[in-house]
């Protein structure tokens, strides 16, 4: 089969024929049709995420059809439409397996980082880790769904009841949550590169309720913040954004040192903290979430020997929305 193999850190995606995989027990051997391209990815290619499996092929958002099953599988038929997240698979035995909290597991494996994703014809997944997909949507705008969304979706939850919400950094992500948030009552602000008058209009079209640049303030007090772009330096920045009592919490895998900032912004009760992974259960959850609201993803197509332009198109910060290979048989 064809895939995109990451070889060498800090090098180039290159176009290989590699053996099409089998699945083990319990796993099936998925026909991949479209995979997102995630800044994720961009963190590993860079050497920003520590000891990838090598050589790697990338890509956590896989919509495709399954093609083949293992031994013992029998939670998917062969034909049906799935799609392989982030998270892989998880050991189901530590305290936070057995605490609902398995995407804290130590022993988790990742899709597209530690085995092999879907940048290429076929990718075997484990069903337990597989999402079944709302008819709803098509193969091309529902690959997004299956990071930014789902990641993005953890890191709303984690925000409770906040009415007025901001959102640092509006790529993938954000312009997906942000649809979920006006769906269910709250009011988005976005912070954007200062002078991105491009990207700010696009937060506006989708229903924010004010955008600017990152160095502003909105014009209200948030009761969350939610953190997109991969820059610490947003952290303090949100802090004086969010009234007391109020969360700023990071969507992202990896990011750039936070700078160290007064107590001041910190007191009154605001609290800080991340999201790491997901979990199953959000899976399931969000995938029912879209099918009561109507969420359009905004997405540049690729093909797949076009992996490494997609990549940089996210680095340099030229895309409206999504990158998504397409694959073609």
């Amino acid at each position: 089969m064809r895939a995109m193999v990451l070889e060498e850190i800090g090098h180039p995606l290159i176009l290989r024929d590699v053996p099409c995989p089998i699945p083990k027990p319990f796993e099936v051997l998925i026909k991949t049709k479209t995979c997102g391209v995630c800044r994720t990815d961009l963190h590993i290619v860079d050497g920003e995420l520590p000891q990838p499996k090598l050589p790697l092929i990338l890509g956590h958002q896989v919509v495709g059809v399954v093609e083949k099953l293992g031994n013992n599988a029998s939670k998917h038929k062969i034909g049906d439409r799935v799609g392989v997240p982030w998270l892989g698979g998880t050991c189901h035995i530590c305290e936070f397996c057995t605490s609902e909290r398995e995407n804290l597991c130590d022993k988790a494996v990742y899709t597209g980082y530690l085995r092999n994703g879907g940048y290429a014809d076929y990718c075997t997944a484990h069903e337990g880790y597989v999402l079944a997909l709302p008819e709803d949507y098509d193969d091309l705008h529902t690959a997004p769904l299956l990071c930014a969304g789902l990641i993005g979706y953890r890191a709303f939850r984690l925000a409770g009841e906040a009415k007025a919400i901001g959102f640092y950094g509006f790529g993938s992500s954000a312009h997906i949550l942000v649809q979920v948030a006006n769906a269910l009552g709250r009011e988005v602000y976005v912070f954007t590169r200062p002078g991105d008058e491009k990207t700010q209009a696009f937060a506006l079209s989708l229903g924010a309720k004010w955008a600017g640049g990152s160095d502003q303030l909105p014009p209200v007090a948030l009761d969350a913040a939610l953190i997109f772009a991969p820059v610490g330096a947003l952290y303090p920045q949100a802090l004086k954004a969010t009234k007391k009592g109020g969360k700023v919490i990071s969507a992202g895998i990896h990011m750039s040192d936070i700078p160290s900032f007064p107590y001041s912004l910190l007191w009154g009760e605001r609290s800080m903290s991340s999201v790491a992974n997901l979990t199953r259960q959000n899976g399931i959850e969000f995938m029912r979430l879209i099918k009561s609201i109507s969420i359009h993803t905004t997405v540049t197509s690729f093909r797949l020997e076009e992996a490494n332009q997609a990549l940089e198109a996210i680095r340099n910060g030229s895309l409206e929305g999504s990158a998504v290979l397409i694959i073609e048989h």
